[in-house]
């Protein structure tokens, strides 16, 4: 606990955290480095001393240079990817699976995997960015609502882009339909327990239930799709901004 210390030094060390996890770093190495850093940081303070003796006048290119000097844990960046890809492609299965039969362009299997990878750099780096910032409330919220936005855009934007250009469509059939709908929900199923989060059911909830909803109630399409979408952003808002102030909390 970091009761010793003042709001300063432990906003700055939950920071620190947070940028390291960001940048892949193995947890309990993180874990060894932060509590290393309090014992300094109190003694410090003791001595009528602040967090700026210690790391400078530069937070960020102290982060940045002790992030430097950590292993990096590249197989659980590669558990993260492949989550993150395997989820977003159970997404769009699942989101599809009203129709009698799954289809999906060369275009969209391929968009799906790079809108993966370019929500995957961007989220990482907009958390390590919030790290090493000092940034206020106001702009905190505003980064989370982007973040929340960024998939729906950037999947909008493939929507529209399939439609623009034509490649080969590979159609799965009603009973592959079937049997991909199975397998995906087994899939998220079994990674929600094994991962011991429930991140994915839930971004899959935010993503498929506001249209399956709105469907038992009578409005027009377009209030459709702007009920639909607000529900999606704001839910998946809310939900980034609760894991990190939960973050936060558990490296008190």
């Amino acid at each position: 606990m970091m009761v010793d210390l003042s709001r300063k030094s432990q906003s700055f060390l939950e920071n620190l955290r947070l940028y390291l996890i960001s940048s892949g770093k193995e947890e309990k190495e993180i874990h060894s480095i932060v509590e290393e850093l309090e014992d300094h940081l109190i003694e410090a303070e003791a001595r009528g001393k602040t967090v700026d003796h210690i790391v400078g006048d530069s937070p960020k290119e102290y982060m940045k240079q002790l992030s430097n000097e950590m292993n990096t844990n590249t197989s659980s960046l590669f558990k993260v990817i492949m989550i993150i890809l395997f989820g977003a492609l159970s997404f769009s299965i699942l989101t599809n699976a009203g129709k009698d039969e799954l289809s999906y362009s060369l275009l969209e299997m391929i968009g799906t995997v790079a809108v993966s990878l370019v929500l995957i750099l961007s989220i990482g780096s907009v958390f390590k960015y919030m790290a090493a910032a000092n940034l206020s409330k106001r702009k905190e919220y505003a980064l989370y609502y982007l973040m929340g936005m960024l998939p729906i855009v950037l999947f909008v934007g493939l929507i529209y882009l399939n439609r623009l250009i034509e490649t080969p469509i590979f159609t799965f059939g009603r009973y592959g339909t079937m049997i991909a709908v199975i397998v995906t929900l087994g899939f998220l199923i079994g990674l929600s327990f094994w991962s011991k989060t429930w991140v994915v059911l839930i971004m899959l909830a935010l993503l498929v239930l506001p249209d399956y909803l709105l469907t038992f109630i009578d409005v027009q399409p377009s209030t459709e799709v702007v009920l639909s979408s607000s529900i999606t952003f704001g839910g998946i808002a809310i939900y980034l901004l609760l894991t990190h102030r939960m973050t936060k909390q558990q490296s008190n």
